[in-house]
């Protein structure tokens, strides 16, 4: 009994082998299970004769619709409505990746086609001698960092919803823009009165008409920041007005000023058409408004909004750039109101730059015009209108320099220890509230030679009176604990170069025994610019001693 148990024990393990083996023989002759998109497991050999499936042709439909649909939005046309000619784009945005997400591709837009008044070279300006330095300094900070690349923002039409506040606006300046539209004024009169001209009153009339033009678009330009990027942050945005205001420093006065200065053209060229036309005109004269224009209290006004829109105009594009690349409901505003036909070329940042870059072209245009004028009284106006104009360019860059040093001497004394202080010749002390008393006039990084030859990096700040040396320790400056004072008077102060050395030079004081601090600069053209700066600052304090006020050291 047991030797048959055991006999069909071994007998059922041999034919679960076997069994085994056999599927195992099948499964490779067949091939593999294949579990297809509608749940049925075939061999791999028996896919072929499976019917096809209905489910995976509506799918393979739906996807390709969809990837059709989604090109043809891409490419909706749009007839082009006439209207005035517009400014060549330069706006950009802070990353390749954002500027994409706000533009869309590239490919496939038609290049730009400038009109001979608004070409690139009046975008970055014609520098010059009659441009002041601190103006050539801030438009070439800011032509830098744009790209000149033709560009559309969008090519959908204007239908979004909370566009109507300044779509009226945009139609108004259409119509305004009119009568110039054509490149020049030779292309703006009729052939046949054109034909009767001569050949310089035919030039000083296209000089004029530039003018004119340019004056009409700085004016669009401020209504374009004031009308619909200053009134949607403010209304639709909802963002805080001090904000606003500090990417729009002193908008309402200079589209005062402009708005009245191009009303003043506008009416001479209309005093001046010829009877019975409404498009042949020639200007007589035109020095007279120029020079009401630039003297008096409105030179006064241009000078102080010029001056603070100037200064403050790098932080106003670095604001913008940084509510940009952040809020993600800013970025759909600026893209939603520009893509109207003037609005997808001026830019927020756009707009900016071409404000500050207005005050510089005068000069030029008002030149031109009076190497084209013959008459003795208007050549003498226009003449007295250039040097008011270069008069005016003058002190706005000097007062740019005086905020943008303010400014700085705000930021060294914010990285400061409000109880600092420092010994001065005397035994006096010299505390850190005394910085903005003074007026700065220049600062930069020196090496301070001290005893035992040790050169010491130190930031030196040269006031209206007195130097002031410091020192940068964990993002903080502080006096510096060296073998002389930190604090040196200008009065009396020699400075001299070391033989030798070109980048070094002595500063040698009119205390007794006589101090001498030995600095280095980075170069020898640095190292000359501080020596001429202090001489400078030097022979004002001697002059203005006996005026000394309350304020002065008493060294």
């Amino acid at each position: 009994m047991e030797l048959l148990t055991l006999y069909v024990i071994s007998r059922s393990l041999v034919d679960a082998r076997e069994k085994e083996t056999m599927l195992m023989i099948y499964f490779l002759h067949c091939g593999l299970n294949v579990r297809t998109a509608c749940s049925v497991t075939i061999h791999n050999r028996c896919r072929d004769t499976l019917p096809n499936c209905a489910k995976m042709k509506q799918r393979q439909q739906k996807l390709s619709l969809g990837r059709n649909s989604s090109a043809l939005q891409n490419v909706t046309m749009r007839t082009k409505t006439p209207g005035l000619k517009e400014r060549p784009s330069s706006a950009i945005y802070p990353a390749d990746s954002l500027r994409q997400s706000l533009l869309g591709s590239r490919r496939g837009r038609p290049a730009l086609c400038l009109s001979k008044s608004v070409s690139t070279n009046n975008i970055t300006g014609n520098l010059n001698e009659d441009s002041s330095l601190g103006l050539r300094k801030i438009i070439s900070q800011s032509t830098e960092s744009l790209n000149f690349r033709s560009r559309a923002m969008s090519m959908e039409s204007l239908n979004d919803e909370g566009e109507m506040y300044y779509t009226s606006m945009l139609e108004e300046l259409q119509l305004e823009g009119r009568d110039f539209e054509a490149d020049s004024w030779s292309r703006a009169v009729d052939s046949s009165y054109l034909q009767t001209q001569r050949k310089d009153v035919i030039k000083r009339q296209d000089v004029i008409y530039e003018l004119i033009q340019t004056e009409l678009h700085h004016v669009r330009t401020l209504r374009i920041m004031e009308g619909v990027f200053r009134r949607g942050m403010l209304e639709e945005m909802q963002l805080e007005p001090g904000v606003v205001h500090a990417i729009f420093p002193c908008l309402d006065r200079l589209l005062g000023l402009h708005t009245r200065f191009l009303g003043r053209l506008l009416q001479r060229r209309s005093q001046s058409l010829a009877p019975g036309s409404t498009s042949n005109f020639i200007i007589q004269q035109l020095g007279d408004l120029l020079v009401e224009q630039f003297s008096g209290p409105f030179a006064d006004e241009m000078r102080k909004a010029y001056a603070e829109f100037c200064s403050r105009h790098l932080k106003a594009a670095k604001l913008y750039k940084e509510l940009l690349a952040r809020d993600k409901k800013f970025q759909h505003f600026i893209r939603r109101v520009s893509r109207g036909q003037l609005l997808r070329r001026h830019g927020v940042q756009e707009c900016i730059l071409l404000v500050t870059q207005r005050i510089t072209k005068y000069p030029v245009l008002v030149q031109r015009i009076l190497d084209n004028s013959s008459g003795e009284q208007e050549a003498s106006a226009l003449n007295q209108a250039l040097t008011l104009i270069r008069e005016l360019l003058t002190s706005v860059d000097q007062q740019v320099l005086e905020l943008e040093h303010s400014q700085r001497l705000q930021e060294i004394q914010a990285r400061m220890d409000p109880r600092g202080e420092a010994q001065v010749r005397g035994g006096g002390l010299f505390r850190v509230a005394e910085l903005m008393r003074r007026q700065l006039i220049h600062e930069g990084t020196l090496l301070w030679k001290t005893g035992g030859s040790r050169l010491k990096d130190v930031q030196v700040l040269l006031m209206t009176d007195i130097l002031v040396f410091l020192q940068e320790k964990d993002q903080k400056f502080i006096f510096p604990s060296l073998d002389k004072p930190p604090i040196l008077a200008l009065r009396n102060l020699i400075v001299r170069d070391i033989a030798n050395q070109e980048r070094g030079m002595f500063l040698i004081s009119d205390a007794a025994p006589p101090e001498m601090y030995e600095l280095h600069a980075s170069s020898r053209d640095d190292r000359n610019t501080w020596m001429r700066l202090i001489q400078q600052a030097v022979n004002a304090r001697v002059a203005a001693v006996p005026c000394a006020g309350p304020n002065s050291i008493p060294y």
